[in-house]
């Protein structure tokens, strides 16, 4: 009995924070995937893996795309897409990436809980996921757990769109999948 009440609850606060997001965000992110050269992924701890997941189904519809931070990554330059993907948007070391993608010109996008915070005042987009006030404390998702979940929701549905508007057969997508795993 737990888990079914423990599994609604998360259902049903993923779902209020995702019917308070704008849907008019999968048209804009998805242009400014288009306009870019190169895409390149960051954020911290669990935001940091909604990204990975982000990344790969990216890689998987044909962009070019990088995470931040791991030893192949190669150097920003102008014409590429930071995303950064922080519930506060406060996260110092983001913030110096999104610093650095703005020195040489790249463009910025925040994935946030928070509309105004110091990463979005530099980014070009800000993608507010929710609204503040749904994020009070929820008990049993502690620690930005709504934040993430629902962002990997949100981002899960953006590549289903992507996928549908550009018609993206799903072979082509297992072409491109690992085949050293």
């Amino acid at each position: 009995m737990w888990q079914q009440e423990n599994q609604r609850l998360v259902v049903d606060k993923i779902s209020e924070i995702l019917d308070a997001t704008d849907n008019t965000y999968a048209e804009k992110i998805t242009g400014m995937f288009d306009g870019a050269k190169r895409i390149f992924i960051s954020g911290a701890g669990r935001s940091k893996l909604v990204g990975n997941f982000l990344g790969m189904r990216l890689m998987h519809s044909g962009y070019d795309v990088s995470m931040v931070g791991e030893i192949v990554t190669p150097s920003i330059r102008n014409g590429d897409l930071l995303i950064v993907i922080s519930g506060s948007g406060e996260t110092e070391q983001l913030i110096a990436f999104t610093n650095k993608a703005k020195e040489v010109g790249a463009r910025i996008v925040l994935i946030s809980s928070r509309a105004e915070s110091t990463i979005g005042d530099i980014a070009d987009g800000v993608f507010q996921i929710g609204k503040q006030e749904l994020y009070q404390k929820v008990k049993g998702m502690p620690m930005g757990t709504v934040f993430e979940l629902s962002t990997l929701c949100f981002l899960e549905a953006l590549v289903s769109h992507l996928v549908w508007e550009k018609e993206i057969p799903e072979e082509k997508m297992r072409e491109r999948h690992a085949n050293m795993e």
